[in-house]
């Protein structure tokens, strides 16, 4: 039986057939360095693995959900090595959560960005409250969506609305979130009162129906989610070595706005 934890960065707590896993990083607003990787991809892979639950909620300590990627952690020289074991990572963590055989729900409080809204997206009910901001803004750092963004953009909103919001990377509200169909609910009455109220119905159906529809579905998508993952670990090697990302990292270390050059 998988039992409750708590780590330095990630947060389990089991109870009555769900599994909570909370990012906590609230100083960083949980932006994701290696070690937090590593143990979200040990953690969900334990509790695929248990009958006990069938439910799992992924959310974030304090007032962000994810930032996403921890960007000063990227830019301490970091070797080539080390960008692969994490492009690896993040890949592995993105396949597991979309993948596993669990009903997932992603309860967002405040921001979303990045690398964070990308691991949103893997899971199967987006559910946040009303101070929440999406953003894909990887652009603004001259790189691509990575955790398979461009994948769970595609599948959500269309190739075409998905390639505008990677582009502009700017920052959207719930409502227009939900409009859109990035998110499935507003939390009116509140995060966790919304949150206990899906669990409830959820636990009142053929869990195990569900997540039979849900496998079917992942393991067809599996290799087109595979292939993005790829490309989007080669793309942002590709964009690494650009000048607009330097400047880009620059001018966020500096809290200015980027002057890019298309280089």
């Amino acid at each position: 039986m998988l039992i409750n934890s708590v780590t330095d960065k990630v947060i389990i707590k089991v109870s009555n057939r769900v599994a909570t896993v909370e990012m906590n990083r609230p100083e960083n607003l949980n932006a994701l360095d290696m070690e937090m990787l590593k143990v979200l991809v040990y953690r969900l892979k334990e509790i695929s693995e248990s009958d006990d639950i069938d439910i799992v909620v992924l959310t974030g300590n304090g007032r962000a959900f994810s930032s996403g990627g921890d960007i000063n952690w990227l830019n301490s020289q970091r070797t080539e090595n080390e960008f692969t074991a994490f492009m690896d990572c993040i890949n592995e963590l993105s396949m597991t959560l979309y993948g596993m055989p669990k009903l997932t729900i992603c309860a967002i409080s405040g921001a979303a960005a990045g690398l964070g809204l990308s691991l949103a997206l893997a899971t199967d009910y987006i559910i946040a409250d009303k101070s929440s901001k999406f953003a894909m803004n990887f652009i603004g750092i001259g790189l691509i969506p990575d955790g398979g963004g461009h994948f769970f953009l595609e599948k959500r909103i269309g190739e075409t609305k998905a390639k505008q919001l990677i582009w502009e990377g700017r920052k959207y509200g719930v409502e227009e979130a939900l409009k859109i169909g990035l998110i499935q609910e507003i939390a009116e009455s509140g995060l966790q009162e919304a949150l206990d109220a899906l669990i409830t119905d959820w636990l009142s159906r053929p869990t195990q129906a569900m997540i039979r529809t849900k496998k079917i579905l992942a393991e067809k998508n599996r290799p087109q989610l595979l292939k993005v993952l790829e490309l989007e670990k080669y793309g942002q090697f590709k964009m690494r070595e650009t000048l607009d990302h330097q400047e880009g990292i620059q001018a966020f270390l500096e809290k200015r706005k980027p002057k890019f050059n298309g280089k």
